[in-house]
C-alpha cells in the first residue's frame, strides 16, 4: 500500500483501490479489516472490504479459501473495470510454495513457482492479470521498509496455526537455512526451473500450431504427431487441449492423462472422457488429419456461481486503479534505495 501510494503521488495519477478480504475465519477478523482500511485511506488510498460470506468449511481450508479470496478479488475487478490485481507475495513465500509442491510430487510446471506476471489462477477472469513485484524482496526487508517510514502492520494469527501445511513449512525454513538452504537458495531453483517450464510450454504452442484445430466448444488433434512428439511435449499438448476445450483450471490428473496418451499411441483408443471432455476419433468429415484424428468435444457444461460475496465500500467509487506499477516504486534497503 505505501510504495503505491507513493508511486501515485509521485507520478501524479489516480491512486490504486486497496482490496482488503475478511474471510471471517478468526474471531477479530471484521474490526482488522476495518483497521487496515483506515490505515489505507490515511494514505489517500481507496478501501475496499470484501467479505467471505456464509457457512465455512471444516476441512481443506486453506484450497478454500484461497480460491474463495480470489473469487472475491476477481468479481471486484470485474465489476469496476480493473485488469491489474497486484499482489504482495515476497521471495519467502515464493520458497514455501516451491517447498509445498515438492512435498506433493509436483512436476516442473508446479516446482517452477509463482510468475511475476499471471492469469488469476480461479476460472472465469480470463481478462484479469495477476502482478506480483515483490517476489524478489524479502518479509524481513519489507518489515523494515515499514519501521523506517513509522507504519503499522498486523500480523495474521493464522500464521502461526500448525494445521495448515504452509505454516509447518514456513516454521522449517530457519532450519533448512541453517543446513545451507536458505529461501534465496530455494527461490532460484524455482527460477531455474521456470525457464525450462517456458521452453516446453514454447515447444508445446508450436506442435499444437501445427496438429491442432481448436473451436469453442471441441477440438481436432493429429494423433499421428501426437505419437511422434517426444513424450513430454505430446503429454502437455493433450494436456492442454483438454484445459482449453473445458476451460478447465488445472491439468488432468497426470496417471488418467498418461492412461489417455497411451491409448491412443496404442491404437486401442475407445471413447474416454477426462477433465470435462469427450476423447475419441474424429468422424470422416472432420478428419482434418487424416484417420488418426482425434475429436476431443467439451461434455455438457454444468453450470457454476459465486455466492457468498459481500461488498463495503469504504471510499470513493471513482479512485479505480487501472494502470500498472512502473518500475521506478523504491523499496529503501539498508540505507538505499532498491529498485522493485
Amino acid at each position: 500500500m505505501h510504495l503505491f501510494a507513493d508511486w501515485a503521488k509521485r507520478e501524479k495519477v489516480t491512486a490504486p483501490a486497496v482490496l482488503i478480504v475478511d474471510h471471517g475465519l478468526s474471531s477479530g477478523s471484521e474490526k482488522d479489516a476495518a483497521r487496515v482500511a483506515q490505515w489505507a485511506q490515511a494514505i489517500g488510498l481507496n478501501a475496499n472490504i470484501l467479505r467471505w460470506q456464509g457457512r465455512k468449511p471444516a476441512s481443506n481450508i486453506e484450497d478454500r479459501a484461497r480460491d474463495a479470496r480470489y473469487g472475491l478479488l476477481g468479481e471486484w475487478c470485474v465489476r469496476h473495470g480493473a485488469t491489474n490485481l497486484f499482489l504482495a507475495h515476497t521471495r519467502e513465500d515464493q520458497a514455501e510454495t516451491f517447498l509445498l509442491r515438492l512435498g506433493r510430487g509436483s512436476g516442473i510446471d508446479g516446482l517452477s513457482g509463482m510468475r511475476v506476471i499471471a492469469p488469476l489462477p480461479v476460472p472465469g477472469f480470463t481478462d484479469l492479470r495477476v502482478l506480483r513485484p515483490l517476489l524478489d524482496a524479502g518479509r524481513a526487508e519489507l518489515r523494515d521498509y515499514l519501521l523506517e517510514r513509522g507504519a503499522r502492520w498486523l500480523e495474521d494469527p493464522m500464521n502461526r496455526d500448525t494445521r495448515f501445511a504452509r505454516v509447518r513449512i514456513r516454521k522449517a525454513l530457519p532450519e533448512l537455512e541453517q543446513a545451507g538452504i536458505p529461501a534465496r537458495r530455494i527461490v532460484e531453483a524455482a527460477h531455474h526451473l521456470a525457464r525450462a517450464r517456458e521452453a516446453l510450454e514454447a515447444a508445446t504452442e508450436e506442435f499444437l500450431g501445427n496438429h491442432a484445430r481448436l473451436d469453442d466448444d471441441f477440438a481436432l488433434l493429429d494423433g499421428a504427431a501426437l505419437g511422434r512428439a517426444h513424450r513430454e511435449i505430446g503429454l502437455r499438448a493433450l494436456s492442454a487441449v483438454l484445459m482449453r476445450v473445458a476451460g478447465a483450471r488445472y491439468r488432468p490428473r497426470f496417471e488418467r492423462l498418461e492412461a489417455l496418451f497411451d491409448a491412443i499411441l496404442s491404437g486401442e483408443l475407445a471413447a474416454r472422457t477426462l477433465s470435462g471432455c469427450r476423447v475419441g476419433h474424429a468422424p470422416k468429415a472432420r478428419a482434418a488429419f487424416g484417420p488418426a484424428t482425434l475429436l476431443i468435444a467439451r461434455e455438457p457444461a454444468r453450470k457454476a456461481g459465486l455466492r457468498g460475496i459481500n461488498v463495503i465500500k469504504t471510499g470513493p467509487p471513482d479512485n479505480i486503479a487501472r494502470g500498472q506499477l512502473k518500475n521506478s516504486a523504491k523499496l529503501p534497503q539498508k540505507g538505499r534505495n532498491r529498485p522493485i
